[in-house]
């Protein structure tokens, strides 16, 4: 192994605040976007996004997001200060769509300014709550809040605003038989460090299968000769580790030609046959065949 793949560079947070501000921004990415729609007493109503923002619970649900003071004088926003007076928000989720619209909303605007209507996006009533809905978002939850814990007062400091989900509205379109959302059409965004977005579409999306009701042997049970692969990366070495028990090998299940090529031509060289196995086993892993991995890696 290098050692110097995994040399870092330590920053202090409270000694390089400016630069750990900037960091932890890219780092911890991405993030999915809490676009709110939030409305004060005399009923103005502001739109504005907020990437500190995720899924805490299911029961009940519950999503935090946080809106931090400003940095400049550590005043509060717009939509804090909405909360305070009517404790609901619409949190409207952002697709490809609408990412531009959503950043136009951002800018800060007067208080007496409707973002609806600087952005373009289309209000709806909500059913349950004060504050509208934006048509164009493909998911939109209406939300009560429950509480808002300010972390404290000084610049960017966030206030944890725990929202709980009353009612949840998603496009018809993007709704399967069995009531699961179409992942590869919802064609999320989500943000990540300066002014970098990432977008979740078909071409990126990849499953791993969650070890929940099986018990994975787990990489330290892997044979010494798979585990100290030079080829096989941490990725794969995980995927082949997911099995319950490692198998056997199947003769009549391993007929395959190209392996075959690799036996006849490096037979005489053990070093090489097990490199050109390795990296013919890294490509099924990479292909998500799993099995067909195992077998190959178990033929030499």
């Amino acid at each position: 192994m290098n050692s110097s793949l995994f040399e870092t560079v330590t920053f202090e947070a409270s000694a390089d605040q400016a630069i750990v501000d900037n960091l932890i921004k890219y780092a911890v990415a991405p993030r999915p976007i809490c676009f709110a729609s939030t409305i004060d007493s005399l009923g103005h109503v502001n739109l504005s996004p907020f990437s500190y923002f995720n899924l805490m619970s299911h029961q009940p649900p519950i999503c935090v997001f946080s809106p931090l003071r400003r940095m400049r004088d550590g005043s509060t926003k717009h939509t804090l200060d909405n909360l305070k007076e009517v404790n609901e928000v619409v949190i409207n989720i952002v697709n490809y769509a609408m990412v531009q619209q959503q950043s136009l909303a951002s800018t800060e605007y007067a208080k007496e300014v409707d973002e609806f209507d600087k952005s373009g996006l289309t209000p709806i009533p909500s059913l349950y709550i004060r504050p509208p809905r934006v048509a164009e978002s493909p998911v939109q939850l209406e939300c009560n809040v429950r509480e808002i814990i300010a972390l404290s007062d000084k610049p960017g400091a966030g206030n944890l605003v725990i929202a709980e989900v009353l009612y949840m509205h998603v496009h018809k379109t993007l709704l399967q038989h069995d009531n699961t959302i179409k992942q590869e059409q919802l064609d999320l965004v989500a943000r990540l460090g300066g002014d970098w977005y990432s977008r979740v579409s078909s071409e990126n999306l990849f499953i791993v299968p969650k070890p929940l009701r099986s018990l994975g042997i787990g990489v330290d049970q892997l044979p010494e000769s798979i585990r100290l692969s030079t080829v096989l990366t941490g990725n794969h070495l995980g995927m082949l580790a997911n099995v319950e028990s490692l198998p056997r090998l199947d003769h009549i299940q391993l007929e395959d030609k190209y392996l075959r090529y690799l036996q006849l031509n490096f037979q005489q060289d053990a070093v090489r046959m097990k490199q050109k196995v390795h990296e013919y086993a890294a490509q099924l892993l990479d292909k998500g065949q799993l099995e067909k991995a195992w077998q190959v890696l178990l033929s030499i």
